[in-house]
């Protein structure tokens, strides 16, 4: 099976399947496509196929362009069918893996996913989980699910791995094309062919590992990282305010040190699918084996009490100016997680926005990129535009995303106070009205 699959591979005779076309999986099923192999996207949601089907993107790391020739052309097509499993070779599960109410791992979509391929899946098929979960979840859940339903063994007749998505929405320099990629599948022979097919797409190194678990490990490792760096910056700033230091100089001073130090910055929560909750799978997992992750934890607390803590420094700010939180108006500034997206996926923006509302603040919001959100099952529309006039109705500017096409000389000469919690305004001159998270 091996060479077969090798062969087919070096002719790009190999069709591929995506199964979940959001941020990770639409960005790999054009990548597919680019390299020459005719790609079928999986998707529960009709809407997404048809804005595929109809050369319509909808991701921004997807060039518009490359999206409408590659269905125009026929190397690229979507559907809700997954009958047309059988006719794919390779197929990524690319679906969502959230918290469910109780902070631990909702891996349903997952489960649901192997179980619709596992009807459909041939002899000869590889199949490889993206999405981001916990150690053991392709050995554990997925191999015994393509087993039972499909009757084919696992090394004999197919092939399972683990490849984890690195998507980093926004990111200028890295895309799914260049980013290294990290592959552990079930058996040698496997890890070989997975590997061989990333290879034969992507410009970007591609990493061997023993096993599907290590190649899971690690990816919670990446993001376990940055949660905790990021939660020991968000603990610094507000010892700093305390102590009346400025934190944003200080992470700039230490930034000179040529080696030992990588800076992180602190923000009024943690946003985006991973970082905030890639550490809820590995405590999650960590119980099972005994064993308390303490340090993770600690960071989690940190970075999870950011929202209420932001909205206690507004309530500070304007309680200066004489005005209570409950009598006040609050423009948000910045729903997106991160800068310069449209992506608001666990945006703490969301949290502030809510805080403020149950203490009785009348709060709207702007941000470029998103004109409505939905939380909760609601729809939250923000307002159209800012200009001098807008900006000067409310009490307190409160910025949550360092957007880049915001005038924000227009907002510190026109509004009464600002709130700054990702330092968007260090450029500006006059900072009386400005205080810094």
């Amino acid at each position: 099976m091996k060479e077969i699959l090798l062969k087919k591979i070096h002719e790009k005779r190999i069709t591929v399947g995506v199964v979940g076309l959001g941020y990770v999986g639409l960005p790999l099923a054009v990548e597919k496509a680019k390299a020459g192999y005719k790609t079928i996207g999986f998707d529960v949601q009709k809407e997404k196929v048809d804005l595929v089907n109809q050369g319509h993107n909808y991701i921004g790391d997807v060039v518009d362009d490359d999206l409408k020739d590659l269905v125009a052309n026929g190397m690229l097509k979507a559907t809700t069918d997954f009958n047309f499993v059988k006719d794919v070779d390779f197929v990524a599960i690319c679906v969502p893996t959230p918290l469910d109410a109780h902070q631990q791992p909702d891996i349903s979509y997952v489960k649901s996913s192997a179980e619709q391929i596992a009807k459909y899946m041939t002899e000869g098929t590889m199949v490889v989980l993206e999405s981001t979960t916990y150690p053991g979840t392709t050995e554990e859940l997925l191999k015994p699910i393509l087993e039972k339903r499909s009757g084919l063994k696992c090394g004999k007749d197919f092939y399972l791995g683990f490849s984890p998505e690195r998507v980093d929405p926004g990111n200028k320099q890295f895309k799914t094309k260049n980013t290294p990629k990290v592959v552990g599948a079930i058996g040698e022979d496997a890890t070989e062919v997975i590997a061989a097919m990333y290879r034969s797409v992507l410009e970007g190194d591609v990493y061997e590992v023993s096993s599907p678990a290590i190649a899971e490990m690690e990816k919670i490792l990446e993001n376990t990282y940055r949660n905790i760096n990021i939660g020991l910056a968000n603990e610094m700033a507000m010892l700093c305010d305390k102590m009346g230091i400025n934190y944003w100089e200080v992470v700039d001073a230490a930034s000179t040190k040529p080696y030992g130090f990588q800076a992180f910055y602190p923000g009024p929560g943690l946003g985006g699918h991973c970082i905030p909750l890639d550490p809820y799978y590995l405590s999650w997992k960590a119980r099972e084996y005994g064993f308390h992750t303490s340090m993770i934890e600690s960071s989690m607390i940190v970075n999870d009490k950011m929202p209420e803590y932001c909205v206690e420094r507004a309530m500070k700010i304007l309680n200066r100016q004489g005005k209570a939180l409950s009598k006040s108006k609050v423009l948000v500034l910045g729903i997106a997680y991160k800068q310069d997206i449209d992506d608001y996926r666990e945006s703490p923006a969301i949290d502030v926005i809510e805080i403020l509302n149950k203490n009785g603040a009348t709060v709207e919001f702007f941000d470029p990129y998103i004109p409505e959100y939905k939380h909760k099952g609601k729809k939250f529309r923000g307002i159209e535009k800012i200009d001098s006039k807008i900006i000067s109705k409310y009490d307190l500017i409160m910025i949550t995303a360092s957007h880049s096409n915001i005038d924000y000389n227009m907002i510190n000469d026109n509004a009464k106070a600002i709130f700054d919690t990702k330092n968007a305004m260090k450029d500006i001159s006059g900072r009386e009205k400005i205080e810094v998270l």
